[in-house]
């Protein structure tokens, strides 16, 4: 046999035929409540929140039906792997994939060829400087006025 119940409209509680009392308001909203108190409460306008008794102030703290599988599972962040400027992905798991000695034995091969390179364009300055003597002096650079032409602007707009 089923029992129609109503619910409470402050504390959420279940009402069973033969308890509680309506309150109908001048806007004809109808008000069930499960007893004297919880009218007492609704007409002093106490927020049922505040009240730890009531439903309301369960839900908004979290107690009561605790559902394990309704938890929130914190997921792991995945690593991914982008190419990146002047290597692209295949080229830096070939690169992973390396023994580390070859990896180093090459690395040693790149750092000696760019010692090689940068001593080329030293010594090509070097020469380049050498020449630049023998020549004499050259215009300075920034397009300014010759040193004795310059006006004394002070004052003047």
């Amino acid at each position: 046999m089923v029992i129609k119940t109503d619910l409470c409209n402050y504390t959420e509680y279940r009402i069973f035929p033969g308890h509680g009392q309506k309150f109908i308001a001048k806007d004809a909203k109808v008000h069930f409540f499960i007893s004297a108190k919880a009218d007492a409460l609704f007409h002093q306008r106490i927020k049922p929140v505040k009240l730890r008794w009531t439903q309301a102030w369960r839900r908004m703290n979290k107690k009561g039906k605790v559902e394990e599988g309704a938890k929130k599972k914190t997921r792991k962040a995945q690593k991914f792997q982008k190419a990146i400027v002047g290597m692209s992905l295949d080229d830096l798991k070939k690169k992973k994939a390396q023994k580390p000695e070859l990896r180093q034995a090459r690395e040693a091969a790149a750092k000696e060829a760019k010692a090689r390179q940068a001593k080329k364009p030293a010594a090509k300055a070097k020469a380049a400087v050498a020449k630049g003597k023998a020549q004499g002096p050259k215009a300075p650079k920034g397009g300014g006025a010759p040193a004795g032409k310059i006006k004394d602007l002070k004052g003047k707009k």
